[in-house]
């Protein structure tokens, strides 16, 4: 029986047996709509109607995968709501309703979808012409006269409220075929037919309002106004093709960084579901999708542009001659994929440390020694040391496996050839696990995803095994108030109500004190967090909180695969354990990764655990922790000075190398036509109108 579940379960790709019973039901529904209609049976067909109903609702909330594939199959939500229809008229003519109710109900059903479509090309209308060249966070475009939004009742989700208006129709006619008076048909289809003619008369005064949207470069104009206001120094800047919360984490681990600067910082983001996942943050957002758009921006004050990530839209803003161009990545890892010859198009590359440097220098003949520059990790500073760590009951243990890469000469994980194994070791170990796979996990590889979803299962049943009712009582009591500051922390990040046009509408200069109750809060969501799982529950992260930096405090030991996770983890100097899946020897697994010079290194059959967790239960027994204390100053630099004020350093001089050669006189090439002789010359000076602006606190938006 739980092998047919299981085969059901994956041929339908759905998640649990809740899930498929919704499935099963929802099916059955419709597979008996046309049965009762012909037999005829009102009872049934009411039924089978009810069932359709709802278990369509339930489906959307809790299998929405599902439910694209039945659009797919041309199984579309419209095109349910017209065959339950058919299906009620055909019950309707069996049952021998009069033919004037027969018409009448066609014509008010016709009617309904016929007002559907107009409601959905109005609703279109508007949203093609709220849509804005740029998107803003943080600077003030209550002077762009962008229109309000239209009301969430009337343009959210607005077919599902729609469709569903054809219910008094239905819930009529079925209640006029079970008494034989059809008064109850007539009011069910003057409501049917009224209340979608009053929504759509109503969106068509919210389409007036939208006229009124700004043009183009009506609101480009209004933006340049807000830079030049700002006057904004130093840019990141981040394109990702495929934007999500997944990839966000790209920018939001460079935002306390940037806050610190002397320079004033931008970001400018290409996506616009960028913004949803973009952390809180004073300095102003941009998002500028189109190229075009983006170089008519006015950004005369910019002198160094910073990349995270290597993309194709990077050389949108690489063509801007007067700032200097400079990769900073989103972590220090050894693989190859962190060193490759694009990087061979920015100024400068800045590395965490000597490590960095050393990973370039394998791409021969492309990236010279003097364009890279090692600033240290400043979002390492939460990250607590070894020494200040206390243990519990039970060694935590923490598996970060990497995910699949986009090609199989990138792939890393350890997931596919020995995660399995890994963690039913672990458990067999008696250790606690904190179970936290890359955001990426499963997105390219089967095999990945099901030892992804073999390992949660592992873990979810052995957690029933120690302590169950008490801790998930815990849990349970501890939901309601990491929650409630949940949501003031997405308010506080800007994550409200509203589309694109909305928020940019809504931008206004904020204030810097939130910075505090945004630390505040975090603490406390992370320390209720722990807290409520107590010291022997096993945990599974795939949110973006608890941090990973949080996990990192957690654990006593991290095993890992080749990524930035361990370089950033040698920096609490614990130790960790790197995965030698293909079974290399010792001295050529750490000849080739910097990392493994301080790793415990396990072995694809896992062999040498019992032995690395000694290192943990008996902390004298750690043979790698001097090989640590002298990697950590390779891979990440020396902690004196600190690495925000390397970063800042770096930043600075690069900001007043780009402003003198901007200010530096441009050579004028002469030509004699008759000799045909070039000949360079100075040109006459810029005007003080292009000379490089000073610092000026006072521009800075309010504290």
């Amino acid at each position: 029986m739980r092998t047919s579940i299981g085969w059901l379960r994956a041929v339908l790709r759905v998640r649990g047996k809740t899930d498929l019973l919704l499935v099963l039901l929802f099916t059955a529904g419709f597979a008996a709509l046309p049965v009762f209609a012909l037999v005829p049976s009102l009872w049934g067909f009411a039924a089978a109607s009810a069932v359709s109903y709802l278990a369509d609702e339930a489906l959307h909330a809790r299998s929405p995968g599902f439910v694209r594939r039945l659009a797919a199959l041309q199984l579309t939500r419209t095109m349910r709501f017209a065959a339950r229809t058919v299906m009620l008229l055909a019950l309707a003519d069996r049952m021998n309703a009069p033919g004037a109710v027969l018409v009448a109900g066609l014509a008010v059903f016709s009617a309904h979808f016929a007002l559907v479509m107009l409601y959905s090309a109005l609703h279109r209308a508007i949203r093609a012409r709220r849509v804005l060249p740029v998107a803003v966070r943080n600077l003030d475009m209550s002077g762009a006269g962008i229109p309000q939004s239209p009301p969430a009742s009337l343009y959210r989700r607005f077919l599902r409220k729609l469709l569903h208006l054809d219910l008094p129709a239905h819930a009529g006619l079925l209640a006029a075929l079970a008494t034989g008076t059809w008064y109850p048909a007539g009011i069910g289809f003057a409501l049917t037919a009224a209340l979608p003619l009053a929504a759509v008369l109503a969106l068509l005064g919210q389409y007036r309002r939208a006229l009124r949207t700004p043009r183009r470069d009506e609101v480009i104009a209004e933006v340049n106004r807000q830079l030049a206001g700002y006057r904004p120094e130093v840019a990141l800047y981040f394109s990702f093709a495929a934007v999500s919360r997944d990839f966000m984490y790209q920018v939001n681990m460079w935002i306390e960084t940037l806050e610190q600067l002397d320079r004033r910082p931008l970001i400018i983001l290409r996506e616009q579901a960028s913004f949803r996942h973009l952390s809180r943050t004073w300095i102003p957002v941009l998002c500028v999708p189109k190229a075009d758009d983006l170089a008519e921006l006015d950004l005369p004050d910019v002198r160094v542009v910073l990349y995270p990530g290597n993309a194709g839209k990077n050389v949108h803003m690489l063509r801007v001659a007067e700032a200097k161009h400079v990769f900073i990545g989103h972590g220090d890892s050894d693989k190859l994929a962190s060193s490759n010859r694009v990087s061979k198009v920015y100024d400068e590359i800045w590395v965490a440390g000597r490590a960095g440097r050393d990973r370039y220098q394998r791409v021969r003949h492309a990236i010279s020694d003097e364009a890279i520059v090692e600033v240290g990790r400043p979002q390492l500073s939460p990250i607590r040391l070894h020494a200040d760590h206390t243990p519990g009951p039970l060694p935590v243990v923490l598996y970060a496996p990497t995910w699949e890469g986009w090609s199989d000469d990138d792939c890393h994980t350890s997931l596919i050839p020995m995660g399995v194994p890994l963690v039913e070791r672990l458990l067999a170990e008696n250790v606690r696990v904190i179970y936290k796979p890359h955001p990426l996990t499963g997105r390219r590889s089967r095999e990945a995803a099901e030892a992804d979803r073999a390992i949660r299962a592992m873990l979810r049943a052995d957690n029933e095994q120690r302590e169950a009712a008490q801790t998930e009582a815990a849990v349970a009591a501890a939901r309601p108030r990491l929650q409630e500051i949940q949501a003031r922390l997405d308010e506080l990040a800007g994550r409200h109500g509203g589309d694109y046009t909305q928020q940019t509408r809504d931008a206004r200069i904020p204030d810097r004190d939130g910075t505090a109750e945004w630390q505040e809060l975090h603490a406390e969501w992370h320390r209720i967090f722990w807290e409520s799982r107590g010291p022997i529950r096993h945990n599974v992260i795939l949110k973006p909180l608890p941090t990973l930096y949080e996990c990192f405090n957690q654990a006593d030991i991290l095993i890992s695969d080749v990524s930035s996770v361990v370089a950033d983890f040698v920096a609490g100097l614990k130790p960790y354990v790197l995965t030698n899946a293909q079974d290399l020897p010792d001295d050529e697994f750490r000849a080739a990764y910097t990392t493994a010079g301080g790793a415990y290194l396990l072995d694809r059959d896992c062999t040498r655990l019992p032995e690395i967790l000694r290192s943990v239960r008996e902390p004298r027994h750690d043979p790698m922790a001097p090989h640590r204390r002298t990697l950590k100053e390779y891979v990440l630099g020396p902690d004196r000075p600190t690495s925000m004020e390397r970063f800042n350093a770096a930043v600075n001089a690069l900001a007043d190398r780009a402003t003198a050669e901007k200010a530096e006189p441009a050579l004028k090439v002469l030509i004699d036509p008759a000799l045909g002789v070039r000949e360079a010359v100075p040109s006459a000076g810029r005007d003080e109108s292009s000379a490089p602006r000073r610092h000026d606190p006072s521009r800075l938006p309010a504290r």
